[in-house]
């Protein structure tokens, strides 16, 4: 993949480079679904969050031999451009948001049955983004009305500026490769919290994903937990 896109949003711009990389169809109905992308066997999702409500897609995919590959864009940093309703620009920043590959467990608490499923991969996309927003001269509510408060601005799109890496899941030892081997054989999730803080390649955000991180390599049984002491569960690996 090239390295920066201006011209499209962010879903769209994957959605094409995916369907050109595995020659499929775009918008493809099957098994009464629409599908991203459908090439020979295989469909394509690509989904910007909430990647566990594809848990039926994925199933019937399956039930109908099918592989499933869900790819999720990780925006690990983003700009926000705002400008007028004429389409000047006002401003260009950096969001002091950052995430990181331990954000994924967020999303995938309810596609922990199909992770480890040999026909199923997770593809994440990390990527930086321009979030593109509107400023208006009065306060402005959301079309599903979800601000708390009205305000002068609406976002009006998300365009992909950057893609710096692609990280592919597809069997155990992907995931286990996320837990440091620093905290290996047996870990807490205070031991976890710690050790993803102390690693300063990650943002600071990473240390708060350790509980849910643990939540899912447990339902996964990717990992058993063997004694509680002072209130902190301990876990190994499965072997």
């Amino acid at each position: 993949m090239i390295n920066t896109y201006n011209e499209s949003s962010l879903h769209k711009t994957l959605k094409i480079l995916y369907s050109q990389e595995f020659n499929g169809q775009t918008e493809v109905e099957l098994f009464g679904h629409i599908y991203d992308i459908a090439a020979d066997n295989l469909v394509i999702e690509i989904q910007t969050q909430n990647l566990s409500k594809l848990l039926s897609k994925t199933l019937d995919a399956f039930d109908q031999g099918y592989k499933v590959k869900i790819v999720y864009p990780l925006v690990e940093r983003k700009w926000i451009e705002t400008t007028d309703e004429n389409g000047n620009i006002l401003s260009c920043r950096k969001s002091p948001v950052t995430k990181s590959i331990y954000d994924i467990f967020d999303e995938i608490t309810g596609l922990y049955p199909v992770l480890l499923n040999k026909n199923f991969s997770l593809e994440v996309v990390r990527v930086h983004t321009i979030e593109k927003r509107i400023k208006y001269d009065e306060l402005k509510q959301t079309l599903n009305k979800s601000r708390r408060f009205r305000k002068d601005w609406l976002k009006n799109g998300k365009e992909l500026k950057e893609v710096f890496e692609t990280r592919t899941f597809s069997d155990k030892q992907d995931y286990l490769q996320l837990i440091p081997e620093s905290i290996k054989p047996e870990f807490c999730a205070k031991d976890l919290a710690k050790a993803l803080k102390d690693n300063k390649s990650l943002p600071s955000s990473a240390s708060k994903k350790a509980h849910i991180m643990i939540w899912v390599l447990r339902h996964m049984e990717l990992i058993t937990q063997t004694e509680i002491k002072n209130r902190s569960h301990y876990y190994i690996i499965e072997k």
